[in-house]
């Protein structure tokens, strides 16, 4: 089943990227020529909402920056992607990051700066209008703000968020990567609050578990063209699952059509290149 008119958001933080396609990442000692560089404002918390806002005409994000450039640049330019952004300023500077790409299409990124995370003490955001929402993906911010965001109908988390994990907030789901060992931990702490746990394995699927104990896996999406950059699939797929779930489809449904969402964000160079849109899944019905 989809649904019309969702109201969908993203609750997390922003980076601003510079991303490059490089022949090898670096190794120590060694100068690598970056080619094509270009950037752009991502992160979990973007990437996200704008997927969300792909799949469902618009999205809102809830965020923090810094009161700087990048933050209005960020903010630009991510409207321009149809997310309505609802930031509040803090007095760092808004986190940058580099991005490099291999012709394999992985990805290993450097940060600078600490993440800036959206606190339910910032009254200026609209935490009021969460319990509203169909769905929400949730990758930064405070215990209160994920208890507010728990308002929504479908709640999907990253461990990411793990200084607001953990305190009995229930979760719909928590999307992890099967590969990342500190999301791995995270997940083992606090996989118990989540009606559904899901591990995701890039090109082998992956797997998921249910609090009731039911679990198995999933095939990974076919790819509608050559790998490119695999930033942004993991937060692609999570806002995809959330979609998903959040207009009412089964699992095994949501799963796929998350799948499709990582897969499809690969092909693209940066996260914004190529992700799955309404026009897709209209086309494919």
């Amino acid at each position: 089943m989809q649904r019309s008119g969702l109201r969908l958001a993203a609750v997390g933080h922003v980076e601003w990227v510079r991303f490059a396609r490089v022949a090898h990442v670096p190794r120590p000692g060694e100068v690598v020529h970056g080619l094509e560089p270009f950037d752009e404002p991502a992160g979990g918390g973007a990437v996200a909402a704008v997927q969300l806002a792909r799949l469902a005409g618009s999205s809102m994000l809830l965020t923090a920056l810094g009161e700087d450039e990048l933050a209005s640049r960020s903010v630009d330019r991510l409207r321009e992607l149809g997310v309505s952004v609802r930031w509040t300023p803090r007095a760092e500077q808004t986190r940058t990051a580099v991005s490099l790409f291999e012709a394999s299409g992985e990805r290993t990124i450097t940060t600078f700066g600490p993440r800036l995370e959206p606190s339910a003490a910032d009254v200026q955001l609209p935490w009021g209008e969460l319990g509203a929402m169909d769905g929400i993906y949730f990758t930064a911010g405070d215990q209160e703000a994920l208890r507010l965001a728990r308002g929504a109908r479908v709640l999907v988390a990253s461990p990411r968020a793990r200084a607001a994990l953990g305190h009995g907030v229930g979760l719909d789901a928590l999307v992890l990567s099967g590969e990342d060992e500190g999301e791995l931990r995270v997940a083992e702490q606090v996989g118990g609050e989540a009606q559904l746990l899901v591990w995701t394995d890039g090109e082998r699927g992956g797997r998921f578990r249910t609090r009731d104990g039911s679990s198995g896996s999933y095939p990974a999406a076919a790819a509608p063209a050559a790998a490119v950059d695999s930033y942004g699939c993991g937060d692609s797929f999570a806002a995809g699952l959330t979609y998903a779930l959040g207009s009412g489809m089964e699992l095994a449904q949501a799963l796929s059509l998350a799948a499709r969402c990582g897969a499809v964000c690969a092909t693209g160079r940066g996260p914004y290149e190529r992700q799955l849109s309404a026009a897709d899944l209209a086309h494919a019905r």
